[in-house]
């Protein structure tokens, strides 16, 4: 082709952006009907070049045809289909812009002109009297025939007839994609033989198709793709190009007649038509396209090794994809990717009736037609009507570009022997012209292509940043290192704060960025928080899991968060607290592409496991507050041995005294403890003392200090009131559960426990709930467990240290922590609950533990 496509912009269309249900309805004199997939459909003028009216639908638009006299319009939307009368509204039309500005007028269509109400159809097709809808339901397809009536008043349509076809996954779609966005649309085309004429066939129709969405197809063929009943009955056949890539067959007059498939492309079809038009008007050869560059050509072929007889053959190929929209003329398609408009020869190899004869030499050359497609240089167009000839000879497209602009776009004809020089004056001209909006094109093609080629580049870059720091967390994930010593590590602080007269406890989390790679846009960090022991019988507590996004951290930068884990009246404790950073591809890919893939929209990367306990959680006493319960106890004891007193009294003589029973003040509850020993040479030897040899009346202040201000395992007690509370030998503190606690250090005698004349301190739990000394012994050992663990690794030949017996105690304190869950979180009479609560208390008072 020698001279250069001349693309022009006729309209700017009041959208932007692609839709696989974009439309162009020509053939209606000067008027071209646009369907953009909205409820809006735009009529423009060839003659005034300019959108004269909107119609306005009810709802989206998915399909539109019109009739062969060219009177009515079928419209396709989520309601239904409507039937609209084309005079009626060029006269509603001509009346509005006679009283209102140069501005399209606003046509709404009303609902009155609704023929039937199937909701969800995917295609339209008429064929002579009989309008056809395709709608897709949850198990099957569903093509339904109705009647259409002689008279141009709108009425509801009577249906006659209706065949369906069992739905399969759509490839490469996958069964979420219509729960997550719209269907894709179908393809709907009429056959008829070629020795038939068809309802719209007109003198000047052989020039491009009889009508669009109608082909002509030579009788052999005809025969042998559906039959020979189909081709003595002389029926027109129904061709449905399907989603999942099935493409259909249906003959309409034909008794007893059903859905059939013909080829399946394993990929969404999104064009059907027939080409290379013989002088009869005939079509030799039928074209499939589906969205990711198959395509399939049918034509008559000879079977045999002598070439015998004659099928139909199915020539299959691949052509630089994706498909975006097509279309046929006499001898070529023409199909957009949404960077180029290509054109494909398909009269190459088949030459007049000779195609009926063709060997294996032209049905390689027709597969070879299929690797080499001609560039037009037209670029970013996503819908194409069917093409025209003007009288020089051209072929002229009108195309929908992704930027809702209407194009026409003229090709010019193949000349052999006629150079520039030669043409005429006018002609020169129109060619430079021609040359330079090509050039335009071309630009532009290249713009696109660059932007692409940089947004993946980046995309690359960016998902290679994200799988090394995927390894680096793998890798270091098989290691035992410290917590200090990971690339990328979490820990965190506990805190009590009051709101609107309600204690709730928070956690402040900081995650570090000791890698060498920045976490980018798309990152998050996640904190899922859930009870480390729950009643199974209960139903057990949901965790809560908290996001929070972050942008750009740096290497040796920290992200800090907080959040609410309990409230001071509903806390499970211990807690554990599960820290993990995510990227979303989302962020990477876009929405649109990761609604198509097949693999899962996010990278989790699993960081650090902390738990919260009992110490974390404890809320201590100010001195002032402490010393306030010491000076009014004294005065208050002989007060509470008289209401001791006469409370008892009382409850001999219930039922004889009149107000007795209302005015006795109940008893003070009983008081619980347990306690671990700890000989004072290991935690002179274990505890930082910053190199001083301490008295032993200064390691009572110092252990308890260190019990409530450990960092173990990552998590540490924010204490934000006077320092003071915690240098002594007894801390006054509120559980989560609001009871109050004491911690005491002091010395006892073991009597034969004792290791020779060393000391040995005691740490006394004591308090009025079960649950506040079970969990705070619990927690005590574990800090002495690592204690014992971080003297092991100081020096080997640590003396007299219980390992396994402190392992057993741990056992038992879990154990006897779970037994209280089970006991407030299954339902049971109260004497059982106690019941169990008592031996729990037992088995603490009889199991002492000695650590040196």
């Amino acid at each position: 082709m020698e001279g250069r496509c001349a693309v022009e912009t006729w309209a700017q269309l009041g959208f932007s952006g692609g839709s696989s249900k974009i439309k162009i309805l020509c053939g209606f004199g000067e008027n071209v009907f646009i369907c953009t997939g909205t409820e809006e459909i735009y009529v423009f003028s060839k003659r005034e070049r300019k959108v004269t009216a909107v119609l306005q639908l009810p709802g989206p638009v998915s399909d539109l045809v019109g009739n062969h006299d060219k009177q009515l319009i079928y419209v396709a939307c989520r309601s239904g289909v409507y039937c609209v009368n084309l005079q009626f509204l060029l006269h509603r039309d001509q009346s509005t812009q006679a009283n209102t500005s140069s501005s399209p007028a606003e046509l709404k269509i009303s609902p009155e002109l609704l023929v039937t109400g199937t909701d969800g159809v995917s295609s339209l097709l008429l064929v002579g009297s009989v309008l056809l809808t395709l709608c897709q339901r949850d198990t099957s397809w569903l093509l339904t025939l109705y009647k259409t009536p002689m008279q141009t008043v709108p009425s509801s349509y009577e249906e006659f007839g209706s065949f369906s076809l069992p739905l399969i996954s759509a490839v490469g779609c996958g069964d979420a994609e219509s729960k997550r966005g719209p269907r894709r649309s179908s393809v709907l085309i009429c056959i008829h033989s070629g020795d038939v004429a068809a309802p719209s066939s007109s003198p000047t129709s052989v020039k491009s198709t009889a009508a669009q969405d109608h082909f002509h197809l030579e009788p052999l063929l005809f025969k042998l793709l559906f039959g020979v009943e189909a081709a003595l009955a002389k029926s027109p056949v129904i061709l449905c190009g399907l989603p999942d890539g099935r493409l259909c067959f249906l003959p309409l007059r034909l008794p007893g007649s059903r859905l059939r498939v013909l080829h399946s492309l394993e990929q969404p079809v999104c064009f059907v038509g027939a080409s290379v038009v013989m002088e009869t008007g005939h079509s030799q050869c039928l074209v499939a396209a589906g969205e990711r560059g198959r395509v399939v050509l049918i034509k008559t072929d000879k079977a045999g090794a002598e070439g015998e007889g004659i099928v139909a053959g199915f020539t299959e190929g691949c052509v630089p994809g994706p498909v975006a929209c097509g279309c046929v003329d006499k001898s070529c398609l023409y199909y957009s990717t949404g960077s180029d408009l290509l054109q494909l020869d398909l009269s190459e190899g088949s030459s007049g009736r000779e195609s009926k004869g063709r060997g294996e030499e032209t049905s390689s050359m027709t597969a070879a037609v299929l690797q080499s497609p001609t560039s037009l240089n037209v670029c970013r167009v996503i819908a194409l009507a069917e093409p025209a000839c003007n009288t020089a000879g051209d072929v002229q497209l009108l195309g929908v570009s992704v930027r809702g602009q209407l194009q026409s776009i003229s090709l010019p004809v193949r000349r052999e022997d006629a150079g520039l020089s030669k043409l005429p004056s006018t002609q020169v001209g129109r060619s430079v012209r021609d040359l330079l909006s090509a050039i335009g094109d071309v630009c532009e093609r290249a713009s696109v292509l660059k932007m692409a080629i940089k947004s993946k580049n980046q995309i690359l870059r960016r998902l290679n940043h994200v799988v090394s720091i995927s390894f680096l967390l793998m890798s270091n994930s098989n290691t035992d290192l410290p917590v200090q010593e990971k690339p990328l590590r979490c820990h965190a602080e506990t805190s009590w704060s009051r709101l609107l007269q309600k204690d709730s406890l928070n956690l402040v989390c900081v995650l570090h960025n000791s890698s060498p790679f920045v976490l980018e846009q798309g990152w998050t960090l996640s904190v899922t928080v859930f009870p480390l022991s729950c009643s199974s019988s209960a139903g057990g507590e949901s965790s809560t899991n908290f996001s929070f996004p972050f942008h750009n951290l740096c290497p040796g930068e920290a992200f800090e968060v907080s959040l609410p884990i309990a409230d001071a009246s509903n806390a499970s404790f211990p807690m554990t607290v599960s820290c993990s950073i995510i990227f979303s591809l989302s962020s990477l890919l876009g929405e649109e592409e990761e609604e198509g893939a097949s693999f899962p929209s996010c990278i989790s990367l699993p960081l650090t496991t902390l738990t919260v306990d009992w110490l974390h959680a404890l809320q201590v006493n100010s001195p002032t507050t402490t010393h306030k319960m010491a000076t009014v106890q004294p005065s208050s004891i002989a007060a509470d041995a008289i209401q001791t007193f006469l409370s008892s009294r009382q409850v001999r003589c219930s039922g004889r005294m009149d107000r007795g029973g209302e005015s006795a003040t109940k008893p003070e509850p009983e008081k619980y403890s347990a306690s671990v020993r700890v000989s004072s040479e290991f935690l002179r030897d274990n505890l930082d003392t910053k190199g001083q040899k301490r008295d032993l009346e200064d390691l009572y202040p110092s252990l308890l200090e260190w019990l409530l201000s450990e960092d173990l395992g990552g998590v540490k007690m924010g204490y934000r009131g006077d320092k003071t509370a915690l240098n002594t030998s007894v801390v006054h503190a509120r559980g989560p559960n609001g009871a109050s606690v004491k911690l005491t250090a002091k010395e006892t005698n073991v009597g034969e426990e004792s290791t020779g004349k060393e000391a040995t301190i005691e740490v006394q739990i004591e308090s009025s709930s079960i649950a506040a000394v079970c969990g705070l012994h619990h927690a005590v050992l574990r800090r002495i467990q690592t204690l014992l663990q971080k003297a092991a690794e100081k020096a080997a030949s640590t003396k007299n240290v219980q390992i396994f017996g402190l392992r057993r105690a741990l056992q038992r304190a879990e154990i006897q922590q779970s037994q209280i869950s089970g006991a407030f979180g299954e339902v049971m009479s109260a004497v059982q609950r106690n019941r169990r609560l008592l031996s729990v208390y037992q088995e603490l008072r009889q199991n002492p533990l000695l650590v040196t």
